[in-house]
């Protein structure tokens, strides 16, 4: 049986696991993956990135979990994240937007993603998050997930973003109240 351990990253923990974080982003762009980040990216792009989170994990608006996979020999690297950034706005503070569920290729299949959703899912209702929202390339291995895991769809938008070749693809919007 895999196990895969779920850890939220505080600041200092998105700063020492920066690295590992900018390999994943780029193992899961180069795999295809719409996450709004084009073919070509490098090291140094996707570490950038990351940095440019610290700001809202600081501030608390954003809330960032990291899993690994138990091997043989203890945890293994970094092979997936999931984040939630909550909304500022007064009328809004109810509500979340899931972003950036991201399983390493060669960690697909071992329940990853789910562990990782179902993490997010908790930590938004302990919270006090009371709507979560996200949205997903149509079609991709991540719109099943969300379907599998509960989520409702709230509707697909044609040619909203490019897939990392830069083609246009249409997004499906899903919602889910986080239990």
């Amino acid at each position: 049986m895999t196990t895969v351990t779920i850890t939220p990253l505080d600041a200092a923990g998105l700063r020492a696991h920066r690295d590992e974080l900018a390999g994943l982003l780029l193992a899961v762009v180069a795999g295809g993956a719409s996450l709004g980040f084009l073919a070509g990216l490098d090291h140094a792009g996707a570490a950038a990135w990351w940095d440019s989170l610290e700001p809202a994990v600081t501030d608390g608006a954003l809330a960032l979990w990291v899993s690994r996979t138990e091997g043989p020999d203890g945890p293994g690297p970094v092979d997936g994240t999931v984040s939630w950034y909550r909304e500022s706005k007064p009328n809004g503070r109810h509500r979340a937007e899931l972003r950036k569920l991201m399983v390493h290729p060669e960690a697909r299949g071992r329940g990853t993603g789910r562990a990782l959703l179902a993490e997010a899912e908790a930590a938004a209702a302990r919270a006090g998050v009371v709507l979560l929202f996200l949205d997903t390339e149509t079609g991709s291995g991540a719109e099943q997930v969300y379907r599998n895991a509960g989520w409702t769809e709230a509707g697909t938008i044609p040619d909203y973003a490019t897939d990392p070749a830069g083609n246009l693809r249409p997004t499906t919007l899903f919602w889910k109240h986080p239990s």
